[in-house]
């Protein structure tokens, strides 16, 4: 009895794995890709990055370019011919620094309430509140975002209107609501842009190890003293991520200023109303808040409270 025993042409093309194949491209370039972790990571970052300078820096230098044209004082249309009177135009007229200032100013007075109100909402929620809760309370905190937002700002406007429900709930202690204005722009920007500041700080407390604060209670220091000296040096650099969040949110915002706002003008309503009518200004009004949000974020790096991030 004869075995049949195979030839060797099928025994070197008999698999995909043979060891006499050679490997594919796919296979060399994922070889390439393992050895090669830098290479690996530009691969991955070169579709982003390509888009960001496209997208992102394009449209930035654009803004900053048309800004330095004209427009025809008869037709409004746009020349183009270098010219820096609309920055001439910014810095020597007192309505623009005023609307400039501020609108700086409501940035950081919502940024500072978020920071008062979301701060012991994110301790409760991450060091009081029993462990079995804490994800409902969460989502409470991140509960504002699901509505939209011309929803939640024309729900303040009801809110807001004189003999409305802050005028009811206020009138058995002789006072009334803000009505619209500024007040009313900070109160509702600061309710727009809680979560934003409330999360981070959130996740910070969780992370903070419980053995700092033992540490602090056995060494005699109150509650005051632990605060100052444990727990906020630890989660500075989260209020420093939220703040870049609610300043950059607030700094650009003009539909809520148009809404709630009343007379109120900031910088972004500024651009909206010259686009049409003078875009060059609308182009140099619109470099302020990104001129303004470089210096915050350059200033908060350096501070070193995102070293840590």
């Amino acid at each position: 009895m004869t075995t049949l025993s195979p030839s060797p042409q099928a025994a070197g093309t008999g698999g995909a794995a043979g060891p006499d194949r050679p490997p594919g491209p796919a296979r060399r370039l994922a070889g390439l890709l393992h050895r090669r972790p830098r290479l690996r990571l530009a691969a991955l970052l070169t579709a982003p990055l390509l888009w960001l300078v496209l997208a992102y820096l394009g449209s930035l230098a654009a803004l900053f370019l048309s800004a330095f044209w004209t427009t025809d004082s008869f037709t409004s249309e746009v020349v183009r011919i270098w010219s820096s009177r609309n920055f001439e135009e910014l810095v020597g007229s007192p309505v623009y620094r005023t609307v400039a200032l501020r609108t700086v100013g409501v940035a950081l007075a919502v940024t500072g309430l978020c920071a008062l109100i979301a701060f012991p909402l994110a301790f409760y929620t991450a060091r009081v509140a029993p462990p079995r809760r804490r994800p409902l309370f969460v989502v409470a905190l991140l509960m504002p975002l699901w509505a939209g937002y011309l929803v939640k700002v024309y729900a303040w406007r009801l809110i807001l209107s004189e003999g409305g429900p802050l005028d009811w709930a206020l009138r058995p202690f002789g006072l009334s609501g803000p009505g619209y204005g500024l007040t009313a722009t900070v109160l509702v920007l600061t309710y727009l842009w809680l979560p934003y500041m409330a999360l981070p700080i959130h996740t910070a407390l969780v992370q903070l190890p419980d053995s700092l604060l033992h540490a602090s209670a056995d060494l005699g220091a109150r509650a005051g003293r632990t605060f100052v000296s444990v727990v906020l040096p630890m989660v500075w650099p989260a209020v420093a991520a939220g703040s870049v969040f609610t300043f950059s949110l607030s700094l650009g915002d003009y539909i809520t200023v148009q809404i709630v706002g009343g007379k109120t003008q900031l910088i972004g309503n500024l651009v909206y109303s010259n686009v049409t009518l003078n875009l060059p200004l609308a182009a140099a009004l619109g470099t302020v808040p990104v001129a303004v949000i470089v210096v915050y974020l350059l200033a908060v790096r350096r501070s070193g409270a995102l070293r840590s991030l």
